[in-house]
């Protein structure tokens, strides 16, 4: 009777227990990763590799809602995380030029300073950041001036898509109306 009664208060207790986890809700700006390259997790799977891996960015994808998103929701002049939640990481898996600036293989942190005709991308040693509220300048290995182009369609969640190009890849950001494009070379 007593260990009825014992294994009665533990299965109880358990089931207590598991009964207070709550798991979150989703997002609404869910995480997302992009690879160069592209599909490259499926590809190695398929055993369709025809380069190695050499970039994957992990980024979260903010919806426009109808919203005006540059210069409003997305303030010209000043630091943006380049998504939503954490700030945008990026890693190469070998050595890489961003902009003028050679850059080790290794993991960075994406951040930009958005106008309506150019946005500044970041490329910063911090890591493991939730937005910009603790960029930090004095971390930055390069700085980069790409032109903004205006799309005929609109992207309805920001999105990040690298692309082949004959020195290398390049890094397309899109949302709302409005692309940039960056160059990244292999060393």
């Amino acid at each position: 009777m007593k260990y009825t009664f014992f294994l009665l208060a533990l299965l109880i207790i358990r089931f207590e227990s598991n009964a207070q986890l709550k798991f979150p809700e989703t997002d609404k700006s869910p995480l997302d990763v992009s690879y160069y390259p592209n599909n490259y997790p499926l590809l190695k799977i398929q055993g369709k590799t025809t380069e190695p891996l050499l970039a994957r960015v992990y980024y979260s994808r903010p919806q426009k809602n109808n919203r005006v998103v540059f210069g409003e929701l997305i303030e010209y002049n000043k630091v943006w995380r380049l998504g939503a939640n954490e700030a945008t990481e990026i890693e190469f898996f070998q050595n890489v030029k961003f902009g003028d600036v050679k850059v080790k293989k290794g993991r960075y942190t994406l951040f930009c300073i958005p106008t309506a005709e150019k946005w500044t991308l970041i490329l910063n040693k911090d890591t493991d950041c939730w937005g910009a509220f603790i960029y930090d300048a004095k971390k930055d290995l390069a700085r980069v001036d790409v032109a903004t182009e205006k799309q005929p369609a609109v992207t309805e969640s920001f999105s990040i898509l690298f692309e082949k190009t004959n020195r290398g890849f390049s890094l397309n950001i899109g949302w709302d109306t409005v692309k940039v494009s960056l160059p990244i070379y292999l060393q």
